[in-house]
């Protein structure tokens, strides 16, 4: 069982990321836990493996990483999930990703809601939702008072418009970059410029916070009627892969402490950032190491 202290709940998809150079943990709800629990923010993780040689070494890991892991079911039928990534440059990498596997079908237990009224965080998104069984525990656990952090993660086939307005309803944080965020305005009739997507977003939705993020451009970060932007800090980035997800952990991270909105999105940037300059979404960090990367980078 996860211990009550835990402050976030991440939900959804724990796989391998089976990259050139060979396989990584990954899936996004599990880099954000990964990250969360670093920057000292205790973090479990709802999900399902297979029986099989894969899940058991991907288990190892996240219990090694510090991660609570009492709620990731093992499936006797389907096997752990596998993503097959082309990673082309350092800038852009493709995704296919394997189906049906087991995080594709993880089952609602009371265990799961009891675990949630203890958290301040619930993290999810919609690539767990393709299938109906994990759809509909999530949409169970939506039900909970914990603030609902939708990192909208788009992939291509794995969402509808339907899928995508009903998460959208139950969100108080919103993480999208802009590309998606043009896909949801364009799916419900939204205009084309930016600010009046947010607008939109923000009324249809009662979306009191939104992040938005821009790559190199760094990002911006909507709090009701004010905005913040962040640059990132120049790196030599090794790759892209878990940066997002690193982002969005500092978020959460700084938002918990109640932080200046500045703080937190300066915060943020700099966390994607630091982990972009190393390879792969989870990559080993000393907490001395990135305190180290945001004195120098935010002149704290």
């Amino acid at each position: 069982m996860l211990h009550q202290q835990n402050l976030a709940v991440c939900y959804g998809e724990v796989l391998w990321d089976i990259l050139p150079d060979g396989p990584q943990a990954g899936g996004a709800p599990l880099n954000v836990c990964y990250h969360l629990n670093k920057l000292g923010l205790p973090a479990g993780m709802i999900s399902r493996i297979g029986d099989d040689e894969n899940g058991r070494e991907l288990m190892a890991l996240i219990k090694s990483a510090g991660i609570a892991a009492g709620l990731i079911q093992t499936d006797n039928v389907y096997k752990t999930g596998v993503v097959i990534a082309d990673v082309n440059g350092s800038e852009e990498v493709k995704y296919t990703i394997v189906s049906p596997v087991a995080w594709d079908h993880i089952v609602y237990n009371d265990e799961q809601t009891e675990v949630l009224s203890a958290a301040r965080y619930l993290v999810y998104g919609t690539l767990a939702s393709r299938e109906a069984t994990s759809r509909d525990t999530l949409f169970k656990l939506l039900e909970t008072d914990a603030i609902k952090v939708f990192d909208v993660n788009l992939r291509p086939p794995h969402f509808t418009p339907t899928l995508l307005h009903d998460l959208l309803l139950k969100t108080d944080i919103l993480k999208c970059n802009q590309e998606e965020i043009n896909i949801i305005c364009e799916l419900f009739g939204a205009p084309d410029d930016n600010h009046s997507q947010i607008l939109f977003l923000q009324e249809k939705f009662g979306l009191s916070e939104i992040i938005l993020t821009r790559g190199r451009n760094g990002a911006l970060y909507f709090n009701g009627s004010d905005v913040f932007q962040a640059h990132p800090p120049i790196i030599k980035m090794a790759d892209t892969i878990g940066s997002g997800d690193a982002f969005l952990a500092a978020f959460i991270y700084n938002h918990n402490q109640s932080k200046p909105a500045q703080t937190i999105i300066d915060n943020a940037v700099a966390m994607g950032a630091f982990v972009a300059s190393k390879k792969g979404g989870c990559p080993a960090y000393q907490p001395t190491e990135l305190h180290e990367f945001l004195n120098l980078h935010l002149q704290l």
